[in-house]
């Protein structure tokens, strides 16, 4: 059977990706969705690697997603001279407008807003937090003084993190709005924003969505600012799935807080019934080599008990030496943790009266209902994939699998905790697409003759509708 594990492997797409037959060995140990990283991504090559992916589906019958990650606001220093030093104590000069090589007086940032947004005594952060440097003075327009709190090398390029500033950037810069709209041209199944701060950063690329494409993306919420702890509730509501993305969020916030706030994120995430990716060095060291640290293995199997519905891989898998190796290891992992009853996800059953009221209090008893009735699987019909999304989130001990006749559903579903999606598209009379659709799980090894199935429809099937039965069937 087809990755029998339930919590999902996100890899990052790079160099080390570029043959199709790598990108095959990865998905046969364990990948389920290849992520874009916007960042450093050239069109052509993302487009030769979305028809690679999209031919494996094709060819060996998988519904492998594409994650389209947006670089948001990331501001950079510029080129610098080799060897440059900064030394605790010493000043340097932030300096807006044309770029420039830089030194350890002076140095480019790419950032036009930044004298006008910082202040003094507010902290500069570059390269991860290597270097720390606390604002000394700004003229508001095109330099800012700052004063080296924690130096060492200078190197072009490096990212720099604001954590006391708010700055005035959009979520959504001219260049996500342009990667956006090819990602959307491409057929992304995923988009994920970066530095989101409020629900108005993602009710922007929503609109730009609704524009461009001609069905639903949903949006992944990278949480890695302060301001986004401030307004989670918002966040987590005006978005379709989280991403606790460490890297800079470890940088923003004290190091510290980052463990408690990745286990309350991944609880908002779950209350929600909407996924989380935990990402950033989940094995980092395996770039090089081909043993991860017992820390970084600790730190993957910490995430799963967590609860987190997916955990993502950077650098290990872009450019590391080992992309198939790496796959292994954190599918070995997987498996070992993913089953313990150690592992409890809160689960609220539904209260208030909606629309979806029916379908949620199906979906929620059908889950608590395979535990009491040793059922082996839960079988929906979807055309929103809505269904799998609430089933996922109440994580049943049995399969989830996913019938739709939508093929970018079909791929859409395979980011979801436990879910197997597989397209249907005969929708005749209730008995028979029950009889069909059980008929093709047990064909593919995740029922046998005897075993309990909990099968979900909208009746009558034909008009498509929402979910409003539950029927247990007994495998024939």
């Amino acid at each position: 059977m087809y990755n029998s594990k339930k919590t999902k492997i996100v890899a990052t797409l790079g160099p080390s990706t570029d043959s199709k037959n790598t990108l095959l060995e990865m998905i046969k140990n364990g990948v389920n969705v290849f992520r874009i990283n916007f960042s450093h991504a050239e069109y052509s090559i993302i487009e030769e690697k979305i028809k690679q992916i999209r031919s494996i589906n094709e060819e060996y019958d998988y519904s492998i997603s594409i994650l389209g990650d947006l670089q948001g606001p990331k501001l950079r220093i510029g080129i610098v001279k080799g060897g440059t030093q900064v030394k605790e104590g010493d000043t340097i000069e932030f300096i807006t407008g044309m770029p420039f090589e830089g030194s350890a007086s002076q140095v480019y940032m790419n950032y036009k807003y930044f004298p006008k947004d910082v202040k003094k005594g507010e902290r500069v952060v570059l390269d991860d937090g290597k270097l720390i440097f606390e604002v000394v003075s700004t003229d508001e327009k095109s330099k800012v003084l700052a004063k080296v709190i924690q130096g060492g090398a200078l190197k072009s390029k490096k990212g720099v993190n604001l954590p006391n500033t708010r700055i005035s950037l959009s979520a959504l810069t001219e260049k996500d709005i342009k990667d956006a709209k090819f990602a959307i041209q491409n057929g992304v199944d995923w988009l994920a924003l970066s530095f989101v701060r409020e629900k108005e950063d993602l009710q922007t690329l929503k609109k730009l969505i609704e524009k461009y494409s001609p069905h639903k993306i949903p949006i992944i919420a990278k949480i890695e600012k302060p301001e986004a702890i401030e307004h989670i509730n918002e966040i987590v509501e005006a978005s379709d799935g989280l991403m606790v993305a460490r890297g800079d969020l470890g940088v923003e916030v004290p190091f510290e807080q980052v463990p408690l706030i990745q286990k309350e994120l991944v609880r908002k995430a779950k209350m929600a019934k909407k996924p989380v990716i935990i990402a950033t060095q989940m094995m980092e060291s395996m770039i090089d080599s081909l043993t991860p640290t017992r820390a970084e293995v600790n730190d993957v199997a910490n995430s799963i008990m967590d609860g987190a519905d997916a955990v993502m891989l950077s650098g290990e898998t872009s450019v590391g030496k080992y992309p198939v190796e790496v796959i292994k290891k954190i599918h070995s992992i997987i498996q070992s943790v993913e089953d313990s009853s150690l592992i409890s996800v809160q689960s609220k059953p539904p209260k208030n009266w909606n629309e979806r009221f029916i379908t949620n209090a199906v979906c929620y008893q059908a889950a608590h209902m395979t535990s009491k009735i040793d059922a082996k699987g839960i079988v929906t019909l979807t055309n929103s994939g809505y269904t799998a999304f609430r089933i996922s989130a109440v994580r049943p001990q049995a399969h989830i699998l996913v019938f739709t006749s939508s093929k970018h559903i079909l791929t859409q579903l395979n980011l979801l905790w436990g879910v197997r999606a597989f397209y249907y598209d005969k929708m005749e009379t209730t008995d028979t697409t029950i009889r069909e659709v059980n008929q093709i799980s047990k064909e593919k090894g995740f029922v046998e003759k005897g075993d309990m199935m909990i099968n979900l429809v909208a009746m009558p099937i034909k008009a498509k509708g929402m979910v409003n039965t539950l029927r247990l069937t007994c495998i024939e």
